[in-house]
């Protein structure tokens, strides 16, 4: 069965009024512009009063888009500003570190500068160092004390020999091999050495206690003339530190005796110097054995 027409729109008579409403008021409104158009072209100032009421009307509307556009504005700017000063704060406090370690490194070169040239001053006195070296290791966990050295016989190190550093003793090489040595420290149990006190003649031991501290003993007992804050050098007895090199300061006085601290403290000396033995024919003479009954000559009458 064949669909039915499509019924046209000009049959429609309720199509056809709407139709020519329409255009009717399409015209009738061109028509009121055009007057319009022609009346503001004639007298530009008859719609002054009808602007100015419609821009009343529009001002309030306008005020309120213009404090949304800037509290938008500033929200928006706030919020970058915050970006900004984090980003800032980050940035600074990155370069702040870079600049305090940059400055504890220049304060440890500024350090060891100064130490190695109080150590260059001991080659300008009349016993000049046989060389100069660093302290390379220690043995900090065990009761015997001693230090490693980065020199040794290619350098001319050989045992018996003192090492000292700008603030004083450190002690004497023990053994020395081709590149290398290893020293016995003064606060070593079996290390003794002859001092006397800077202030007066009163001559007395440094022995070494193990722990980081000498016991001073006296070689004249009696009342003890020590108090705290007294500095031991080496006497030169013996003949194998030179003299008035400085040992340690008297931190506790004793019966016979006194508590000392060393003035060179291994644990933080680096660059020490490497010294001759004070008086070496007297050292190889002392060390030198005697001979046996057995070997000594018998004559007979």
């Amino acid at each position: 069965m064949a669909p039915p027409t499509r019924a046209r729109t000009g049959s429609n008579k309720k199509a056809q009024l709407g139709l020519f409403t329409g255009y009717l008021l399409a015209g009738a409104g061109t028509l009121f512009g055009a007057a319009l158009l022609v009346i503001s072209l004639w007298k530009p100032d008859s719609f002054a009063p009808l602007r100015s009421k419609a821009a009343d009307v529009a001002s309030s509307a306008g005020a309120a888009g213009a404090a949304g556009r800037v509290g938008t504005r500033s929200f928006v700017e706030a919020l970058l500003a915050y970006y900004r000063a984090g980003s800032r704060n980050a940035a600074l406090a990155r370069e702040m570190e870079v600049a305090r370690v940059k400055l504890v490194q220049a304060q440890a070169v500024a350090q060891e500068n100064e130490r190695l040239k109080a150590l260059l001053k001991l080659g300008s006195g009349e016993t000049r160092p046989v060389t100069y070296a660093r302290l390379i290791g220690s043995t900090a966990a065990s009761t015997r004390r001693f230090a490693y050295l980065s020199a040794g016989t290619s350098q001319g190190v050989q045992p018996g020999m003192p090492v000292v550093s700008p603030y004083g003793l450190v002690g004497r090489v023990l053994e020395a091999g081709a590149d290398s040595a290893r020293v016995l420290l003064l606060t070593d149990s079996e290390s003794l050495v002859p001092v006397r006190l800077a202030r007066a003649d009163i001559v007395a031991f440094a022995e070494g206690r193990s722990d980081g501290s000498l016991r001073l003993r006296l070689v004249n007992l009696g009342i003890n003339p020590l108090k705290p804050g007294d500095v031991f050098v080496t006497s030169g007895a013996g003949g194998l530190y030179p003299p008035n090199v400085p040992v340690a300061i008297v931190a506790q006085t004793t019966r016979d005796g006194a508590m000392g601290q060393l003035l060179s403290n291994p644990a933080a000396t680096d660059a020490v110097a490497v010294m001759p033995i004070w008086q070496a024919a007297a050292v190889r003479e002392i060390a030198r054995p005697l001979p046996s009954p057995s070997a000594a000559p018998t004559g007979r009458r």
